[in-house]
């Protein structure tokens, strides 16, 4: 078969990201497969289907949709799952993999290990819920999910690296034996597009003070604790409106139930949108950015706020101390504490000053830290580590 010629003359080399959401690929992985294809690579992107393939489509990439279940437990099913995915790379024959979130990078290394040994990227975006949740069930299949780390990525390590978004989750891989420290490296985020995200010039004066959680409906990203805050501060006669974005996610075992939400949406002083795709206009309208999650890799929410000069709350775990600086660009709180999210939003509901100084430097923070182009450049050169 001859070889693929991009356009500057060259063998074109062929890239596969796969994702568990296609909306996870349009939203987070866009610019990265853009520069790979301006750089003159073929790139192929990979995942379960759903509305946001028919945009990776209309943005000029080849977009195959693999049907797999990321709650589905089920060996004989599973088994089937990861045999049609060695097909699949099989007939696609990429020249380097990149793979995101545990179940992808568990079946995509055993594809690409049965498909030629192809060079592969692991990217562990945060560990998810069967490391967060102290569930019976979770807590016996824990155990088993670690050890399938520890031998699928050893099949093909020479020609593996493993991505974490935080040093802490890093260490936590190799201290538990799962990844050695020689892959590992640290790449936080995905990045912001800090053109398209930059501050406003509406300061909402005579408005009630907006506070954005933006997120999916699930248990671990603190929305409980979120609701309680909000009705500590009401209790405390303060007017500020919450706005929750994001949807239910019923293929992973902690979502929020559509009874839950629909008790979110009678909450008084609590407006509930559903997704919302248009995210800089979100942001824009709101005075401060909250995420009192339980684990993160580094969240983009954030990571967004901070690029539009917004003061953000969140937990102090990893991922969010990575970006959230304490009293320099936003609080940090602790874990499961509605009282102390209420006493750190209170604080930044009463001072415009303060709301304006974290803002600033938060904006500041991301042009030299988590920038687009910043985060490409650091995932480009572990590319060029697999000879890429």
């Amino acid at each position: 078969m001859p070889f693929r010629i991009n356009h500057l003359g060259m063998k074109q080399k062929k890239v596969l990201l796969f994702a568990n959401t296609d909306w996870y690929l349009y939203n987070f992985r866009l610019a990265l497969a853009k520069e790979l294809r301006r750089k003159g690579n073929e790139v192929v992107l990979v995942s379960p289907p759903g509305p946001y393939g028919q945009r990776l489509i209309d943005e000029g990439f080849v977009w195959r949709p693999f049907n797999f279940s990321v709650r589905s437990m089920n060996p004989f099913r599973e088994l089937g799952v990861i045999r049609q995915l060695i097909f699949l790379y099989r007939k696609e024959k990429p020249d380097l993999c990149h793979h995101f979130t545990i179940k992808c990078v568990l079946y995509g290394s055993i594809a690409a290990y049965f498909s030629g040994k192809t060079p592969v990227v692991n990217a562990a975006t945060g560990l998810g819920h069967i490391f967060t949740d102290n569930g019976f069930k979770v807590r016996l299949l824990r155990p088993i999910v670690r050890m399938l780390y520890r031998s699928i990525l050893s099949l093909n390590r020479q020609n593996m690296r493993v991505i974490f978004q935080n040093t802490e989750d890093r260490a936590l891989f190799i201290q538990a034996g799962m990844v050695p420290e020689s892959l590992a490296r640290v790449v936080r985020g995905s990045g912001v597009n800090c053109e398209q995200f930059h501050p406003d010039d509406d300061q909402h004066d005579g408005k009630p003070i907006r506070i954005l959680f933006a997120s999916r409906m699930l248990k671990e990203k603190g929305i409980r604790e979120l609701i309680e805050a909000a009705a500590i501060l009401k209790g405390k006669g303060v007017t500020a409106k919450f706005v929750i974005a994001g949807d239910a996610y019923p293929e992973n075992p902690s979502s929020l139930t559509e009874r839950e939400i629909e008790r979110i949406k009678k909450t008084e002083n609590v407006a509930y949108m559903g997704h919302v795709d248009d995210m800089p206009a979100l942001i824009g309208e709101s005075d401060i950015v909250v995420l009192p999650s339980y684990r993160e890799g580094t969240p983009k929410i954030l990571i967004e706020a901070a690029a539009m000069g917004k003061p953000i709350v969140a937990t102090d775990i990893a991922g969010c101390a990575e970006l959230v600086r304490h009293n320099v660009n936003g609080f940090l709180v602790p874990v499961r504490d509605a009282q102390a999210l209420s006493d750190a939003l209170l604080t930044l509901i009463s001072d415009r000053a303060l709301r304006e100084s974290f803002g600033k430097r938060g904006r500041e923070i991301v042009l030299n830290e988590f920038a687009e182009d910043i985060v490409i450049s650091k995932t480009m050169e572990i590319y060029s580590e697999l000879s890429f």
